[in-house]
């Protein structure tokens, strides 16, 4: 076993050799520009960026490839599409519906539509994360039109009813649009089936390369316009003008094709590891807790508090593995996840936060490691602990006092 071990492929995820061998010609011999249309070079670069589209919309279920618009990334494709349905449809409506626990691409998005006269609805979630469609239900008023919700949280893996909230969608007649970045190639993403209008993804959170993305607009029933983010060229359907990135397209495609492909068997083999992990921490450990829903969450996520321990600490004793905290740090301060403010967790619980996002080449022999190395810095760095020393206290005391209680009573 190799170190460093990597476990935040919620962050990113090292290129599939699969997709580099596919992208490697692009860069080089298949140079050419897939809106030269006057020669061969530039064929063949429009077609391996058609072949591209087909492979996502097939990942997704798009009904054609024409709904794929390629973008920069997930940040950008959240942009345009809250920016470009609030923009186009202002004269129908300015309410938005989106929920407190969305990535920071969607909320300061709609943050500053806010800024410009717009009303936003933040619905809050429940302890384990979950949006209730039926609070989804009575904030639409007559001037909604568009509703925002993520597949699955970034930070705590749950997973949210989204073929409940379309469906809901779709009987009031508003767009949806689904922030699926940590959904799609993981679970099962059918926009369809799942009454979603909009749907934003991203290569590099499936094996793929950084800097490309996807936005899915929906053609018909109902068509969604959108004002465009970009202007110059009427590349993309006129929605995102700009020199296609055609080995990075190329990439994508790939890693759709092979998630498409292995989904079931790698969320099966996430699952496993994930479970081992988590049952090895807190079988070995007291005052660990669960962030998120035990079940109803992406394969590879686990989202831990560890009391009486500081999350940074944490994992400056972890150099070797690599993970997350759920606490973002500013110029000024260190602030707690949003979204853990949002459950209900205390702010001492959530600075001692740490993400683990199993991914497609980590081992049980790396998830033995990483289990053995927390228990010995958790245990490390409660042993130092003032606050640790006084809850053992705390506890020795209520033990004590308790049998006392009993015999008194009987």
């Amino acid at each position: 076993m190799k170190t460093p071990i990597y476990m935040d492929n919620h962050s990113t995820t090292p290129v599939d050799p699969r997709v580099l061998d596919e992208m490697v010609p692009y860069f080089s011999e298949k140079f050419g520009n897939a809106a030269s249309r006057n020669h061969a070079f530039g064929w063949e670069a429009e077609a391996a960026v058609d072949e591209a589209r087909e492979r996502v919309a097939r990942l997704v279920g798009a009904s054609s490839p024409k709904e794929i618009i390629f973008t920069s990334g997930a940040t950008e494709s959240d942009n345009l599409a809250i920016k470009g349905v609030a923009e186009f449809y202002r004269e129908k409506g300015n309410h938005i519906i989106t929920c407190a626990t969305e990535h920071r691409a969607v909320l300061d998005s709609c943050k500053a539509l806010e800024r410009r006269g717009y009303r936003v609805t933040y619905l809050s979630v429940d302890q384990y994360g979950f949006v209730d469609p039926e609070k989804l239900r009575e904030a639409i008023t007559d001037k909604t039109i568009l509703i925002s919700i993520m597949t699955a949280n970034n930070e705590i893996g749950t997973i949210h009813p989204i073929k409940e909230i379309g469906k809901i969608a779709k009987e009031r007649g508003i767009i949806f649009h689904c922030d699926a970045t940590q959904g799609v190639g993981k679970i099962p993403t059918d926009v369809g089936e799942m009454g979603i209008d909009l749907l934003s993804m991203t290569a590099h959170k499936i094996y793929g390369p950084k800097g490309i993305g996807v936005l899915y607009v929906r053609a018909r029933n109902p068509r969604v316009q959108l004002s465009p983010g970009l202007d110059g060229g009427g590349h993309e359907r006129g929605m995102r003008s700009g020199t296609l990135n055609v080995p990075g397209i190329v990439g994508l495609g790939k890693a759709c094709q092979i998630a498409k492909q292995e989904m079931a068997e790698e969320a099966a083999h996430h699952i496993r590891l994930r479970e081992k992990l988590k049952d090895g921490i807190f079988t070995r450990l007291d005052e660990v807790y669960l962030n998120g829903h035990p079940t109803q969450r992406l394969p590879g996520n686990l989202n831990v508090s560890f009391a009486h321990v500081d999350g940074e600490s944490l994992l400056m004793g972890l150099r070797e593995i690599a993970v997350s905290p759920s606490s973002t740090c500013t110029t000024a301060s260190l602030e707690p996840s949003h979204v853990l403010r949002a459950l209900g967790v205390k702010e001492n619980l959530a600075h001692s936060s740490i993400r683990f996002g199993l991914g497609r080449f980590n081992t049980e022999e790396e998830v033995d490691y990483t289990i053995k190395r927390i228990v010995e810095e958790v245990s490390r760095l409660r042993a130092m602990s003032p606050f640790h020393k006084q809850a053992q206290r705390d506890s020795r005391n209520k033990q004590e006092v308790q049998p006392k209680i009993e015999r008194k009573a009987i």
